[in-house]
């Protein structure tokens, strides 16, 4: 029988045991804080006196095109942050341009994809990968993606062709891929890699930058991105065939002295080329921001490292892969589920506690979507998909059933490099205190 001393010590218990677990906001219970917290945009949070004085530099000497202008001494701005650029991420050569975009159009045109060809894709990305593709009259075949959000390296080979001619390994929400496997598949066909960075900016594989493995490199510098001029891109390789057909792509086709004076003796001639050259405005912006870069990427990742830390021995906890979890840029935390209704759970009880959960972001399952499912172009002649292969190639769900469940069961909470130990400690909270109520359902 119990006696009053045992009693007492099992109420005390009970009565701890509460007060451990605290009663949850959609059951009346406190939320974890007061107001949602919300995730900035990164490079902004960083301008000060620096970015101004790069400005003021371009303003007062009215030189705002990239190439010439009043005076003497030619804009340098540009030309800075190519040359700084290329240094940071290990590369020989860097090209600057004005999106994210015109670098996916530039890098496919270095390597020479058009007509015939066939480019290997995520399911999961950007509207410009498959966009730019498609523009290059060649044709997007989309692989799944993996736990990692990224494209598979393991159902890559089932998509080449004799025709395949690129992989784009796309470094989606500061995750970098498996650059070893897919690298190795590469070789192993004799295709090129292009590495899309601008999700990744700062991140990196095995020590290596992203963007530095593949034959080609681009990133974005657009507002969502870790640094930023509002918009931007860059192109980086090694090959000093490719840059040359991309500096000449990006001028009209022709090479300007100071790309010419990098690569020496030209190997190639004019071509038609696009008018994508990068204003001494964003030049300036950026070379201000990028010489920020290793400090955004150091805050950003020692706040994602509180949030692992304090969630890691949480009971059946099942974390989003990461190829190489040092190199990861921090952008979020993810964690996975059973099933989309567990997932779900998750999101909706977060959002009570002001801590807000969210799917896998900033990309889009493109085979899905209408216009692609039935190959809308500008021009119904367009060759990518008037060709044999291109008429009998398929898009639609069927293409990518397990890309459509690995995003359905993951949520995760976006970070940010300003956040302080207060909100950091939040999100741990926040994550604790509703764990139970869904992992245990």
């Amino acid at each position: 029988m119990m006696n009053r001393r045992t009693f007492v010590a099992a109420a005390a218990a009970a009565g701890s045991a509460a007060h451990a677990v605290p009663k949850l906001a959609v059951e009346g219970g406190r939320p974890v804080r007061e107001k949602p917290l919300k995730a900035g945009y990164w490079g902004t949070q960083y301008y000060d006196d620096q970015e101004r004085q790069e400005l003021v530099e371009v303003l007062e000497t009215r030189r705002p095109f990239r190439w010439y202008g009043p005076g003497d001494q030619p804009p340098k701005k540009v030309l800075t942050f190519e040359k700084e650029f290329a240094g940071k991420m290990h590369t020989r050569f860097a090209l600057g341009v004005p999106s994210g975009t015109a670098a996916l159009n530039t890098a496919l045109a270095a390597l020479q994809v058009g007509p015939g060809d066939e480019v290997i894709l995520p399911a999961w990305t950007w509207h410009s990968c498959f966009n730019t593709i498609v523009f290059a009259g060649a044709l997007p075949v989309f692989a799944e993606i993996d736990e990692s959000f990224n494209i598979d390296p393991a159902d890559i080979e089932s998509k080449i062709t004799p025709q395949t001619k690129v992989i784009l390994a796309a470094h989606l929400q500061g995750n970098p891929c498996d650059m070893d496997r897919i690298l190795a598949i590469a070789k192993k066909h004799k295709i090129r890699v292009l590495e899309d960075c601008a999700q990744s900016v700062g991140a990196s594989f095995n020590g290596r930058p992203v963007g530095s493995m593949g034959d080609i490199g681009i990133y974005s510098l657009q507002l969502n991105k870790t640094i930023t001029a509002g918009e931007g891109g860059a192109v980086v390789t090694k090959d000093p065939v490719l840059f040359e057909r991309a500096a000449r792509y990006h001028d009209l086709g022709g090479l300007r002295p100071p790309h010419q004076q990098m690569l020496g003796q030209p190997e190639l001639d004019w071509f038609i080329g696009n008018g994508f050259r990068m204003s001494e405005f964003t030049g300036a912006v950026l070379v201000a921001q990028l010489r920020k870069l290793a400090r955004i990427v150091l805050d950003v990742r020692a706040n994602a490292r509180r949030v692992y830390e304090g969630i890691a021995d949480l009971e059946g906890l099942h974390l989003r892969y990461r190829p190489d979890p040092m190199g990861e840029l921090g952008s979020a935390v993810f964690l996975g589920f059973e099933s989309k209704q567990k997932r779900d759970r998750f999101m909706a009880l977060m959002k009570a506690e002001n801590v807000p959960a969210h799917p896998p972001g900033g990309s889009v399952v493109l085979p899905v979507l209408p216009h692609i499912e039935n190959k809308v172009t500008v021009h119904p002649a367009w060759p990518s998909f008037t060709s044999p292969r291109g008429r009998a190639i398929e898009y639609g769900a069927e293409c990518c059933p397990r890309t459509l469940d690995i995003l359905s069961r993951f949520a995760g909470v976006s970070l940010d490099p300003k956040y302080t130990d207060r909100e950091t400690s939040d999100i741990v909270t926040a994550i604790r205190k509703v764990w139970p109520a869904v992992s245990q359902a």
